[in-house]
């Protein structure tokens, strides 16, 4: 069984003692409220904990390295143990990849500690904190203190009111993965999905989870998902059905609908089903249908009264990535990922379709707020290619015209195609849409170019290295809207072409050496 954290990566000054700049003076160590409290209970439960610090100071001659250490010892002293130091000597001039908001830290910190960044948490009280953390691939907790700006809050995957409230939520999502009662293996189980691609590539852990203890899984999944369910690993069976409630464009539900369907689902011979559902939608009218095709037990989220529809009612805390959302209602039906899986988005191979090195920039999105306006993405595919990276544009079926618009399309492009172009890819420029998801599953680097109509942390690229652009805090904020409700879209418009540059580079993604013999 795969925990989801190994561990936890703290920030020092403003985050585990009070900051006090360019501290020499062990003397002058003071631990933020609750500290060692929190840490232990982290230790406890198994994780490791690290710092990773920038410490400017030693650069500028502020402070000796042996005042450095001293300080340090004196922050163990009083918080217990922690198992790596990584600090940071340098200053912003020296262009490091090292300092925050690079990830470098948090790249040795992980490994350090003998794992990958995926699995560790990054603990903050500063912006950079957080953009060091999904450069790494990390997740990242902020802790606003007076210091911290509002647009680093509203930015902020999750944020915590002290180290205490970090704790508590670490340990929450850690918890919410693991079965209480774990399921005695085999059978078939129908597991179901009925959303768009993005939504089928994100509950992939959770079906996952389900395969290690099944013999064989259904996935039920809607027309808009059928092509990312074909690319799941652990899924042995597709049916696909416009689910009425769920579907955004569904036919007219004639007489037979129920009746068609319900033999279809007994027709799978599963004794039991795990119902995965997005925050807006209830699964009960589905475990009617469940219920009436023989299915013995049924799981799902439910907010509503459930009756005797669902045996295992769960509940997720707001806020908690989908990905792991999906984990949760695996594991309160009693599946867990097995040993070894690292609990990161999966599809079955995608070998790379285009020699060389190249950034994918994908203008499309499933609805039309998450979009950026194509004028701002041909600027974006102008200022990669006079900063020397190869460009291609994507789009998926019924996008060609939008790629021909901000660049030279790549070619018509299904998204088992498309997942070849980006495995191959340095890293991806896209929104918040499916192409996301799928470049976090082959493990590509993501720019985000993120409308923030939904919480990032809980759709925004899943434990794959990332950097965040577009505004936090517009107005559009937790709107959920699928049109942008503000004039001029301004949480994307305003995107700067040379913000998108320098994040491919705190991606580490290099400009190509073209050969002469080449040009």
């Amino acid at each position: 069984m795969t925990a989801l954290f190994d561990a936890v990566l703290f920030d020092r000054d403003g985050t585990l003692v009070v900051d006090v700049p360019y501290n020499g003076d062990p003397a002058r160590v003071e631990p933020m409220p609750g500290a060692r409290a929190a840490l232990d209970r982290l230790r406890a439960a198994g994780l490791r904990l690290g710092v990773v610090t920038n410490q400017s100071g030693l650069a500028r001659g502020l402070f000796t390295e042996a005042q450095l250490a001293a300080v340090n010892a004196r922050v163990e002293e009083l918080l217990g143990p922690f198992d790596t130091w990584q600090v940071c000597p340098h200053d912003d001039a020296a262009g490091c990849r090292c300092r925050k908001p690079a990830p470098g830290l948090v790249l040795a910190g992980a490994a350090a500690l003998g794992t990958t960044p995926a699995r560790c948490v990054v603990v903050g009280d500063i912006g950079r904190d957080m953009v060091a953390a999904g450069a790494a691939g990390a997740t990242g907790i902020l802790v606003p203190t007076p210091v911290t700006l509002r647009p680093e809050v509203a930015a902020a995957p999750a944020t915590a009111a002290d180290l205490t409230a970090a704790a508590d939520l670490i340990l929450q999502r850690q918890a919410l993965v693991t079965p209480t009662e774990p399921r005695r293996p085999g059978g078939t189980v129908l597991v179901v999905r009925s959303d768009s691609a993005g939504d089928v590539l994100l509950t992939g852990p959770g079906i996952r989870a389900v395969a290690a203890g099944a013999d064989r899984v259904v996935l039920l999944c809607g027309p808009r998902g059928r092509a990312a369910a074909e690319l799941l690993p652990g899924v042995d069976e597709i049916i696909e059905a416009r689910l009425p409630w769920i579907d955004p464009q569904p036919p007219p539900v004639g007489p037979d609908f129920a009746g068609d369907l319900v033999a279809r689902l007994a027709a799978t011979g599963a004794e039991e089903a795990v119902v995965f559902t997005s925050f807006h939608q209830s699964a009960l009218p589905l475990a009617l249908l469940l219920r009436t095709a023989g299915i013995a037990r049924i799981t799902a989220i439910s907010d509503d009264y459930p009756g005797s529809l669902l045996d295992v009612r769960h509940r997720v805390p707001a806020g908690v990535p989908e990905a792991e959302r999906a984990r949760s209602v695996a594991a309160a039906a009693g599946f867990a990922l097995p040993a070894g899986d690292d609990g990161t988005l999966r599809v079955r191979a995608a070998a790379p379709r285009v020699a060389g090195d190249y950034v994918v920039v994908h203008p499309g999105a499933s609805v039309a707020a998450r979009a950026c306006p194509p004028e701002t993405v041909r600027a974006v595919v102008v200022a990669l290619e006079e900063a020397g990276h190869r460009v291609l544009v994507t789009g998926g079926p019924g996008e060609q015209a939008l790629a021909a618009a901000v660049g030279t399309p790549a070619g018509p492009t299904s998204l088992a195609e498309l997942a070849g172009l980006l495995a191959g890819a340095s890293c991806v420029v896209v929104g918040n849409t499916g192409p996301a998801h799928l470049a976090a599953a082959v493990g590509t680097p993501v720019v985000s170019l993120y409308a923030p109509t939904v919480p990032f942390g809980q759709w925004g690229p899943y434990r794959v290295p990332a950097v965040r652009l577009g505004d936090p805090a517009a107005a559009c904020r937790d709107t959920r809207a699928s049109v942008c409700p503000v004039p001029g879209h301004p949480c994307l418009t305003r995107v700067d072409p040379a913000e998108v540059v320098a994040a491919v580079r705190l991606l580490g993604v290099p400009v190509p050496v073209i050969s002469e013999a080449a040009a």
